[in-house]
């Protein structure tokens, strides 16, 4: 049986590498997005993959848009909580608007889909959840209190998570990338960008297709034997021992 994935923020960046590794493997997959619908029709276009959208800050649009997916798909069997946003800001200048709205897009969407899923997961007795957090989850990173509390956030919902649904053949796990290059990151200020390549010992970004090659490993049989990590893809930025 062909398993589904669905696979949130998946028309841009580090999720549309993810999705289109998905589908190389084989799997039906649905890629969620917020907004951008010339993205989202390209990515459905282009690797033809369904694209579901909505708020995954929203409970009730992550119960409809999951609801959507398993009448086309199938009941998902891999789901990777990828969708995310920036507002960044020193701490003492932050509004609530810019640590609430990262909270809830980053974290709470992580609550939002599994919540959806884990049930289901649990009654086949087979599951894949994979979270993206970030290497300034684990580090943190001046002017990302809000960003960086909410990926931190990840990795223990993650190790939790793990313990409760380990006997139920679910494995729940991190990934915790370093700069990749994607449209965000090449749009920084050249000598910001410059100053950051620096600092990574490998003297390069990481691409999207690294982290995807990862989500397919651990989205796979083989990897069942793997739950509760934090796998870190940081180009030996920041090594977590």
């Amino acid at each position: 049986m062909t398993r589904v994935a669905l696979v949130t923020g998946g028309t841009r960046g580090i999720g549309k590498s993810i999705v289109e590794r998905l589908k190389a493997d084989g799997l039906k997959v649905a890629a969620g997005y917020s907004g951008n619908e010339e993205a989202a029709q390209a990515t459905a276009r282009e690797l033809g993959v369904m694209v579901i959208k909505g708020n995954v800050g929203s409970f009730e649009d992550c119960q409809r848009a999951v609801s959507e997916v398993e009448a086309e798909l199938g009941p998902v069997d891999v789901l990777v909580n990828n969708a995310g946003i920036t507002r960044d800001g020193f701490f003492h200048k932050m509004s609530k608007d810019q640590w609430s709205d990262v909270i809830r897009v980053n974290m709470d969407s992580v609550f939002n889909m599994t919540r959806q899923v884990i049930e289901g997961m649990r009654e086949r007795n087979f599951g894949r959840i994979i979270n993206i957090s970030s290497i300034n989850g684990q580090k943190g990173q001046m002017g990302q209190t809000n960003y960086s509390a909410a990926k931190a956030g990840m990795i223990g919902f993650t190790k939790a998570l793990a313990l409760e649904n380990a006997r139920k053949g679910i494995t729940v796990n991190c990934i915790a990338p370093g700069y990749i290059d994607t449209e965000m990151v090449g749009a920084m200020d050249e000598k910001v960008l410059a100053g950051i390549v620096g600092q990574i010992p490998v003297g390069r970004l990481g691409k999207g297709e690294e982290i995807a090659d990862m989500v397919s490993w651990l989205a796979g049989d083989r990897a069942g034997f793997v739950t509760g990590c934090t796998l870190s893809l940081n180009g030996g930025q920041y090594m977590v021992g």
